[in-house]
């Protein structure tokens, strides 16, 4: 996303909402429009990142292919790099994506895009993405030619010496670091070297730093899961951990207690720990906590419910689903994650319900077409197809479609088909083993796939099982 604001996404039906969520009716569509209308839809893309979670989602080698076809300038991806904005609001998320976009375009050869990353990695607020980008395609001259622009941000001073160190540890690629540390110039080499030992010793202090450890006995971790709470800092997970290895049988009663009735930090901690063991009563302290618990402690409830296993689990949850609460809703998600063929009813109206009520992008939506895909759901399909064209997540339609490969009969002839040009490698990879060939754009798709040295490995390897070591096999 873009300015730490969440992007505005447009309606699924226009080329813009497509591009945004990186389907593959998106290039699709882009191919036949006006290429003026088709490459402001892309630089508007590229420049305001629609990602809600940038961190995972991908676009840029989606977005990078699409400027190759349409033959794209990048007047308008240089001139946001070089924006006064660019130091006015430094953040990475802002320029994140086109820096990743001119990355795979250097690989395709496109020579402007490389002069912009280089000048970039030279100027620009963002500099330490560009290097990283250069550091895996550009030449050891170019590189080499940087250390002196990237060194000038670092004062000599003790501080400056300070944030280049962090810099040198913080890179990702640590090539032109290594190839600077081997410069003979000595305003170069020997402060590089000096920054990368400086780096790797606050490495190793920081591994010798001990954090905040409990007391190591069943109360010791309970006062620390509640002195985190009362910070602020939400302990009950570490915390049952910690207490599936100090506690012992002796230990329930208090644990017991603590479940029932102590203090909210506490309380989520003994809830969690007790259902992460299968302890008999833990359903039991689950039902009393949605009913009679702070918000904190209805939430390590819930959440406990879906790390516990067994048919006594999966009865009560099926009890459960039909709860018009926050037990029902995490009931419906165990049940999608672990339950039986015959769940598949109560599973497909958990979906129904989500989908109502938090729409196409809802926190509870993964498991929930998990399980619709596992269980083989047919009914599911229309609610299924649905969120592949809605939802604003890359991922969540990925999984919406191997989802629609276990339960919709058109899938193959359909979304399959769109999903060989998706932004998600694993959604390519679903398109490549599950498309029909009978679409002749398939075959030749599934060609270029093959052949694109940018393509990961698994797309490749779903690619080469249709179409075997002769393409005309297919």
């Amino acid at each position: 996303m873009c300015d730490s604001v969440d992007p505005v996404i447009a309606p699924s039906g226009t080329l813009l909402g497509l591009l945004q969520r990186g389907r593959g009716d998106g290039t699709l569509h882009a191919l036949t429009a006006p290429r003026s209308e088709a490459l402001a839809a892309l630089d508007q893309c590229v420049l305001r990142d629609p990602r809600h979670d940038w961190r995972v989602e991908n676009r840029s080698l989606y977005y990078a292919r699409l400027y190759l076809d349409l033959d794209g300038s990048l007047d308008a991806v240089e001139a946001h790099l070089f924006a006064p904005e660019d130091h006015a609001a430094p953040g990475e998320e802002r320029t994140g994506l086109a820096v990743s976009v001119l990355g795979h375009l250097a690989s395709y050869g496109r020579d402007d895009a490389l002069a912009l990353l280089r000048r970039y990695a030279a100027h620009g607020a963002n500099w330490p993405w560009a290097l990283d980008e250069l550091a895996v395609r550009d030449d050891d001259a170019a590189l080499a030619a940087l250390a002196a622009p990237v060194l000038a941000r670092f004062p000599a001073t003790a501080e400056g010496e300070a944030e280049l160190a962090a810099a040198a540890g913080d890179s990702y690629e640590p090539r032109p670091w290594h190839l600077w540390a081997e410069d003979p110039d000595p305003a170069v080499g020997p402060r590089v070297k000096a920054a990368l030992e400086r780096s790797s010793f606050g490495l190793w202090q920081r591994q010798l730093t001990a954090p905040d450890r409990p007391q190591w006995s069943v109360d010791g971790v309970l006062s620390w899961a509640q002195e985190g709470h009362d910070r602020g800092n939400d302990r009950h997970v570490p915390a049952a951990r910690c207490l599936a290895t100090v506690a012992t049988a002796a230990d329930r009663p208090a644990l017991l207690a603590a479940a029932r009735g102590g203090l909210d930090g506490a309380r989520a901690a003994a809830l969690s720990h007790l259902a992460r063991t299968g302890d008999p009563a833990a359903l039991d302290l689950i039902e009393a906590a949605v009913a009679d618990g702070s918000p904190v402690v209805r939430e390590a409830a819930v959440e406990s419910l879906g790390r516990m296993e067994g048919d006594t689990v999966l009865a009560r949850a099926r009890r459960w689903a039909p709860r018009p609460d926050a037990l029902g809703s995490a009931a419906g998600r165990l049940l999608a994650c672990r339950g039986r063929t015959g769940d598949g009813p109560l599973v497909l109206a958990a979906l129904r319900e989500a989908v109502r009520g938090h729409g196409p992008d809802g926190p509870a939506l993964w498991c929930l077409v998990d399980g619709a895909g596992r269980l083989g759901i047919a009914q599911a399909a229309p609610v299924l197809r649905h969120l592949y064209r809605e939802t604003a997540s890359s991922h969540l339609r990925g999984r919406t479609a191997q989802a629609l490969a276990a339960t919709d009969a058109s899938f193959a002839s359909g979304f399959a088909v769109e999903c060989l040009w998706d932004c998600e490698e694993t959604t390519r990879e679903v398109g490549a083993r599950h498309a029909a060939t009978g679409d002749q754009r398939v075959v030749g798709r599934l060609r270029r796939l093959a052949a694109d040295p940018a393509e990961e490995a698994e797309v490749q390897t779903a690619v080469r099982s249709r179409i075997g070591p002769d393409t005309a096999a297919i």
